[in-house]
């Protein structure tokens, strides 16, 4: 099942390290099946306060896909320039099948 990466991250310019990260992670994806959803894109905020950032979506065949490209060697030697200059969150979340519907939210969570 598709499983997503999602970071929100404030950044202050683009600093030559982080050139050099942006320039290197698609080489470190692409064995892993990831690509990107989102990427920098506008956002509007339609409810809630949002705490700023760019909104990065990246998309992987499955979470043991997402964490061995996230614990892969290739990702953790670039990672460090991305976190000098960037702070926010990154998370990892499980997508649904095709045809997932709201209500089954209740049988996946029976006490609801």
């Amino acid at each position: 099942m598709t499983a997503y990466v999602i970071a929100r991250l404030v950044t202050a310019g683009f600093d030559p390290d982080l050139v050099a990260y942006l320039r290197t992670i698609d080489a470190t994806l692409a064995p892993f099946g990831g690509r990107y959803c989102v990427h920098g894109a506008t956002i509007e905020r339609l409810e809630g306060d949002w705490p700023g950032g760019d909104v990065i979506l990246l998309g992987f065949p499955s979470t043991e896909a997402a964490r061995a490209w996230y614990a892969s060697p290739a990702y953790q030697a670039i990672l460090p320039l991305r976190q000098a200059h960037c702070q926010g969150d990154v998370i990892l979340v499980a997508g649904v099948a095709e045809g997932h519907r709201g209500v089954d939210l209740l049988t996946a969570r029976p006490s609801a």
